[in-house]
């Protein structure tokens, strides 16, 4: 496989085929995010790609699904995206799910007929980071959409009969909006009704923006107690929503895991427990990004 740079994948594309179709992320402006810094934006050429799924075709015959890498492979116009769907397809008859990060904007440009069109040509699940359903927060870490617009996209996702996961930043609004984010974010997720919630905790690299901020004494993230009472009023805040909740990244204190609305309760009580610190937690030298 031809990698380059950093090349990031959800947790739960652990056993994918992980297939580099773009190096770096076209946005680029997230202030807490370092992975692509100083990595100029590009879609591979197709001879590389295809290079690629003719590796996979011989030795990941028993991987099911495949993951399309780097950090926004929807940018990728219309008719190339299918290009490389229909290859994977053709050499790849085994892959059950093809997976990719898409971004508000990105999913915003695609009709919800185009949509479909990727569906039915195998594109499963799109992960998506909403990280905050707070105005001011997303406008302060410039996430390049408002919260109407994180919701209209995952709405658009889920007409299209595609697997929504939203992924959530604890911390991501600092001291000062900690609450209103945790509060904002539960009923932006009310809304969107995603498949799947997926929890990290903010760790800021020294070479982003709000890391150097951090640095400054100009942003101050909560404390391990600030992001327990943030977690417990995102979680509180969900109300008729039925989908998978994850808390399970290297990041975070502590494991949660589950289905809303069953285990709403369970979580909650974990949290409680986390508060009260009668929960073992995940010593600060194993927590990572």
């Amino acid at each position: 496989m031809h990698y380059e740079g950093n090349v990031i994948r959800p947790p739960s594309e652990a056993n994918s085929i992980i297939l580099q179709v773009t190096t770096g992320c076209s946005h680029n402006r997230c202030t807490f995010c370092g992975a692509y810094q100083g990595q100029k934006f590009r879609i591979k050429d197709d001879t590389v790609i295809n290079q690629d799924i003719d590796f996979a075709a011989q030795y990941c015959r028993k991987q099911k699904t495949v993951f399309l890498a780097d950090g926004d492979a929807l940018v990728i116009p219309q008719p190339r995206l299918l290009q490389i769907f229909n290859g994977i397809h053709e050499k790849l008859p085994w892959v059950r799910r093809i997976s990719l990060y898409a971004n508000c904007r990105d999913i915003l440009n695609r009709s919800p007929d185009e949509l479909v069109d990727l569906k039915k040509s195998g594109l499963g699940r799109i992960y998506m980071g909403l990280e905050s359903g707070h105005d001011k927060t997303l406008k302060a870490i410039h996430k390049g959409a408002t919260a109407d617009e994180m919701i209209l996209a995952g709405q658009r996702v889920k007409a299209a009969g595609i697997f929504l996961s939203a992924t959530c930043l604890l911390g991501i609004g600092g001291i000062r909006y900690s609450l209103n984010h945790a509060a904002d974010t539960a009923a932006v997720l009310n809304r969107m009704q995603p498949s799947q919630i997926a929890i990290l905790t903010l760790m800021l690299p020294e070479n982003t923006e709000l890391g150097r901020a951090r640095a400054a004494g100009t942003f101050q993230l909560p404390d391990k107690l600030g992001m327990f009472q943030e977690l417990r009023t995102l979680i509180a805040g969900l109300d008729g929503i039925k989908c998978q909740l994850q808390a399970n990244h290297a990041s975070n204190y502590f494991t949660l895991n589950g289905r809303l609305p069953k285990d709403k309760n369970v979580f909650l009580a974990t949290i409680d427990q986390a508060i009260a610190g009668t929960l073992d937690l995940k010593p600060e030298t194993l927590r990572g990004l």
